[in-house]
């Protein structure tokens, strides 16, 4: 016999309407405030990254750095991958006290009659008096120029970057705009593309081209990581002198709407290109 299920039709025991309550070890739970010493920990900045942003290594380097406890804050070493840098907090590594800074990255177009480097003796006039405009912070040039010649350089604090960048293994694409003495042969063309021997080094260009609209006294020239007299010295190997060197692009970065002289801050997207270019380096 099938039984059938019976509607609610108004009488003196209607369904029930209490409300569920869930267990005690069910039920959400207030956040309880931390101590002053605990809130006081998380304000800091993170040990690893304070080392970081002093520009004298990586993050992972750093952690290894605190790993082998050469690391010291207030005289103590510390080798918690945790431990957060208050601001009054003296952080020293391997014996010597470092500042941590925000990491800057700057690229100028140098004009003529500057020498790149940090400081000069002879009180002459430097590429960091130009980078100054955009960043306060002592920065460091990557990419040097002889004090005649023009076009990009970089400048940053960040000691991994520059370490990576100024090491001779790694490679990194430059351009140069050349004016030469006398309209460059074919024959020479073929030479700088299939390598000259300087300072006891084969020196090789990438690509050598004549400029569109030009004469042949005018070509393009992609190096990987030179310095402007060496490529000086590889056409007066040729006998050829160079009237003019223009760096007109560095590690991909283009001097579009920079003006001699100028200075500006790298774009996200351009420091995310670079680092890109070092880890598959």
């Amino acid at each position: 016999m099938i039984m059938k299920k019976k509607k609610y039709n108004g009488s003196a025991h209607p369904p029930s309407k209490k409300k569920y309550k869930p267990s005690k070890k069910f039920r959400s739970r207030k956040p309880t405030s931390k101590s002053g010493a605990e809130a006081s920990e998380e304000k800091g900045i993170r040990l690893n990254k304070y080392i970081a942003n002093a520009g004298i290594c990586s993050r992972r380097e750093a952690d290894q750095l605190i790993e082998t406890g050469v690391v010291k804050v207030n005289g103590k070493i510390v080798q918690s991958m945790g431990f957060r840098v208050q601001p009054a907090d003296r952080v020293v590594v391997e014996g010597q006290k470092i500042k941590s800074e925000p990491i800057v990255y700057v690229l100028l177009n140098k004009p003529k009659d500057h020498i790149t480097t940090s400081k000069d003796p002879g009180n002459r006039k430097t590429v960091m008096h130009l980078a100054q405009s955009v960043s306060p912070f002592r920065l460091y040039p990557i990419g040097r120029l002889e004090r005649n010649a023009t076009g990009l350089i970089l400048l940053t604090n960040d000691g991994y970057l520059t370490q990576k960048m100024t090491n001779n293994a790694f490679k990194i694409k430059q351009i140069y705009h050349l004016r030469l003495d006398k309209n460059l042969k074919s024959a020479d063309r073929k030479k700088l593309q299939d390598g000259i021997i300087i300072d006891g080094f084969k020196i090789m260009a990438q690509e050598v081209s004549y400029l569109e609209g030009k004469p042949k006294s005018e070509i393009g020239l992609e190096m990987w990581h030179i310095k402007s007299n060496v490529i000086r010295k590889l056409f007066k190997t040729l006998d050829y002198d160079l009237i003019k060197i223009d760096r007109v692009n560095f590690g991909g970065l283009v001097k579009k709407k920079l003006n001699r002289g100028n200075a500006r801050l790298l774009k996200a997207d351009e420091i995310k290109f670079l680092k890109m270019q070092i880890q598959s380096s």
